[in-house]
């Protein structure tokens, strides 16, 4: 296993943080003309191709070490993302973020119990201090509505937890490459499968956004071909980054850096359409931001 490099990844989460934040605030416009499993079967296509075409003049390379450790943890990760999208369909927004953002916390628990990992009170303060600010930037509906459907957001953020740790514990070894082609591949799967299923089965879509999730293949306009394939040439850095971060450090740490994503979408949120967030949001994100500075500095200093 490599060293870890907790400055070095927190960098580079920073860097995946801004870029995801970017490309996801134009879903909506991808949303209002397609569907989900479209979406994700189309971005797939397209991130393989780049991919492809970038192996040779980059040097990459898409053989796996142990390919039965990628497929694992691609299905994880692709399995947690379906599960939080499909959450989308019949949840408040708000309460399914929180659900996934959960998933420092299960990164905790499976890294004692799982692993034994000595888990000190800075990480486990470093954690509460971050979901506390996810919960004030989402705002006090996060914290309603809890059922039994509620429970798959979080069940996300547990395989979320899972495929995160599998990155470091698994696939040390391999590209992120690799890793990455194998979490397209992964959702791409899930997309054509969700295709098929609502050509066979059609459901009634509800007109623009609210039709995101039962919405099956249709012929998009423009805007969907274009914010989809910055949706794949993004996603294809920024979680090529995100992977390597977990490749080089303690996935506990990395897990609560990670909650910067929040504060990054809410930037670009305001930035491209104007959307301004309340003082209590403002707060929340200043203690999104202060854990993982403080956890990022409090594991380069014991380096």
């Amino acid at each position: 296993m490599t060293g870890d490099r907790t400055l070095a990844a927190a960098g580079m989460i920073v860097i995946y943080a801004s870029i995801i934040g970017f490309t996801d605030n134009y879903v909506r416009v991808i949303a209002a003309e397609a569907g989900l499993w479209q979406f994700h079967a189309t971005r797939t296509a397209m991130a393989m191709a780049i991919l492809v075409l970038a192996l040779r003049p980059l040097g990459l390379r898409l053989g796996a070490h142990n390919l039965r450790a990628v497929v694992a943890r691609s299905a994880i990760h692709g399995f947690a993302m379906v599960i939080y999208f499909g959450a989308l369909a019949f949840l408040p927004v708000a309460l399914v973020a929180a659900g996934l953002f959960t998933a420092p916390i299960f990164v905790l628990l499976i890294e004692r119990f799982a692993y034994g990992t000595r888990i000190g009170p800075v990480r486990i303060l470093a954690v509460a201090l971050g979901f506390a600010g996810v919960i004030l930037v989402l705002g006090p509906e996060a914290m309603q509505g809890a059922s039994l459907p509620a429970l798959l957001p979080i069940a996300a953020g547990a395989l979320y937890a899972m495929g995160n740790i599998a990155t470091r514990r698994w696939c040390p070894q391999e590209s992120a490459e690799t890793l990455l082609a194998g979490f397209f591949l992964a959702l791409g799967i899930a997309g054509v499968i969700g295709m098929l299923v609502l050509t066979v089965a059609p459901l009634p879509v509800p007109l623009g956004t609210d039709g995101f999730l039962m919405r099956g293949p249709v012929w998009p306009n423009q805007a969907f071909w274009v914010w989809t394939f910055v949706q794949a040439a993004g996603s294809l850095l920024g979680v090529g980054l995100m992977v390597r971060a977990y490749q080089i450090a303690d996935a506990t740490r990395v897990s609560v850096i990670e909650y910067t994503i929040l504060p990054a979408s809410a930037a670009w949120s305001w930035v491209i359409w104007g959307e301004v967030l309340s003082p209590i949001a403002v707060l929340g994100m200043a203690m999104i931001v202060a854990a993982g500075i403080w956890i990022a500095l409090k594991a380069e200093a014991k380096a």
